[in-house]
């Protein structure tokens, strides 16, 4: 490797997607922050194809200051593969994850540093404060409570990507082989030791966010699909709960036959054992019809981002 790489203590990732007025104020606030820790780091922007010529200002940025790369991806990936990009070419010894839009503020950075160096191989930020809107902060409330029920993780709505992570831990991150990313799911997969601390969070300076319901619900069941065989194991148990229900029907019905009850012989049974099973039998394909698309997404082994052009090699 090389030496100056190798010399490198902090690499700073942050995926660039509709926020072009604040990239240079990204920089200039990281930089200010980097350079009062007095260590060696770099700074590596990842260009999810923004609409608002975001990677011409990371270009005037790079020519000026060899401490930042850019990366510019063909098409927009999303978020988690935009980090995926900027994690495969950073070399510093600690990766600082955020985002470009100055929520995750730069100077928190200092108080995630200090707090790894007492011995943690990863520091979370967590924003016990929220400045988000109200539809904001109760989806992502509902999305992670769903994904950690789902996936079987423990999940903190007040935790997103903003933290600071040895670089052990990103190369194992680097290692997880699924078509589907999810940054937080896979920092807690791969464990290592971790605590969360309280950052300032803050209010959106421009824009909105790019996440709407629907996206957050297909971010939630690539996810858990990617992660857990949750919803096949909760298949068995439905179809069990209506065995069940099917045996007391059955009792029902021949308690109801031998006392005179039934006026139209088999309707009864005939109706709710169409339905019930109909339905059940339905559910339980998609369910499996959805694994096996997963399956077969994996099986074609494409890349999970493609890079269209960078600032500098990396």
């Amino acid at each position: 490797m090389d030496t100056t790489l190798s010399a490198l203590q902090i690499s700073v990732v942050s995926p660039v997607y509709g926020c072009s007025l604040l990239v240079y104020e990204l920089y200039t606030r990281l930089v200010a922050v980097l350079e009062k820790l007095n260590v060696q780091f770099e700074i590596i922007l990842v260009n999810d194809a923004s609409p608002d010529n975001a990677w011409d200002t990371i270009k005037q940025i790079a020519a000026k200051d060899k401490r930042v790369k850019g990366i510019n991806l063909s098409r927009n990936f999303g978020q988690h593969y935009a980090i995926t990009a900027g994690l495969d070419h950073a070399h510093g010894s600690w990766v600082v994850v955020m985002d470009c839009d100055l929520q995750d503020q730069p100077e928190e950075i200092v108080k995630l540093y200090e707090k790894a160096l007492e011995g943690y191989d990863i520091v979370l930020a967590r924003r016990s404060i929220r400045f988000d809107n109200y539809f904001k902060k109760m989806s992502s409330k509902i999305f992670y409570t769903m994904l950690g029920y789902f996936s079987e993780t423990n999940q903190d709505y007040t935790v997103g990507n903003f933290g600071i992570y040895k670089h052990i831990v990103i190369e194992n991150i680097l290692k997880l082989g699924d078509v589907n990313k999810f940054f937080p799911v896979m920092v807690q997969w791969v464990g290592f030791k971790s605590i969360k601390i309280d950052v300032q969070h803050a209010e959106r300076k421009l824009g909105t966010t790019s996440y709407s319901f629907s996206k957050l619900f297909n971010l939630a069941l690539n996810t858990v699909l990617s992660f857990s065989d949750k919803p096949l194991r909760m298949t068995v148990k439905a179809g069990l709960f209506i065995v069940f229900l099917s045996i007391l029907m059955l009792i029902f019905q021949l308690w109801a036959y031998f006392t005179g009850q039934i006026t139209v012989p088999g309707w009864a049974s005939i109706f709710i054992s169409l339905w019930m099973l109909s339905g059940f039998i339905i559910f339980t394909l998609g369910i499996v019809g959805l694994y096996v698309g997963k399956t077969f997404d994996k099986t074609k082994n494409r890349p999970v981002y493609i890079i269209k052009e960078t600032t500098h090699e990396l």
